[in-house]
């Protein structure tokens, strides 16, 4: 089990709607996969980073805490 803190946590979001949650070591890498999904969109950090294990927790509950 790793207690490396190098994930984050994010919501893509169009306006005051949350299109997408989801969990990534690259925040800026993801942000540019999802500016060419939806070009309106911006990208979220949820949080601090966390262990990859933790952001799995909340990837899983939804993205609630």
């Amino acid at each position: 089990m790793s207690s490396e803190r190098d994930t984050y946590k994010y919501q893509v979001k169009i306006g005051k709607k949350i299109i997408y949650r989801g969990i990534t070591k690259d925040l800026d890498r993801r942000g540019t996969e999802h500016k060419s999904r939806w070009p309106q969109s911006r990208i979220i950090q949820v949080g601090r980073r966390t262990t990859r294990e933790r952001a799995y927790e909340w990837e899983r509950r939804g993205g609630k805490r």
